[in-house]
């Protein structure tokens, strides 16, 4: 029996399973929680990388979320989402509400010591354009 088919207590909910995400985690990485709250129509950070696999959870609003190799798409409170890190672009995670606030909290898997994130420049967004799916 899996963890997917084992009986679980009442109130417990298996949200999202990824059975290779282990392979992405860095050795020697350290497990950071971030929660991320954006003011209505906010933005986001703009175009960037992670130093490991990201999984989280929308725990309030919309969020417009987009990766590299990847369609936009709208992820809603109770959804959950994962990115590899690494190499991978991700564009945006914009609040998608113009009149409320919209919060979801991840836990990241990175080197010690390395940063949440780093913005990608212009250039590299043009060199890697044809890898967007929304471009």
């Amino acid at each position: 029996m899996t963890a997917d088919q084992a009986p679980l207590p009442p109130g417990v909910e298996v949200i999202a399973t990824l059975p290779a995400a282990t392979e992405s985690i860095p050795g020697g990485a350290e497990a950071r929680t971030i929660r991320v709250t954006l003011a209505p129509g906010d933005p986001g950070a703009p175009p960037h990388r992670h130093p490991g696999p990201v999984f989280g959870y929308v725990t309030e609003g919309e969020i417009l979320f987009e990766l590299e190799g990847q369609a936009p798409r709208v992820l809603k409170a109770g959804e959950a989402l994962y990115e590899p890190g690494g190499d991978v672009i991700h564009y945006q995670a914009a609040n998608n509400l113009p009149d409320a606030r919209s919060q979801l909290v991840v836990t990241m898997f990175a080197p010690p010591g390395t940063p949440i994130l780093t913005v990608v420049g212009a250039a590299e967004l043009a060199e890697r354009s044809h890898l967007r799916v929304s471009a």
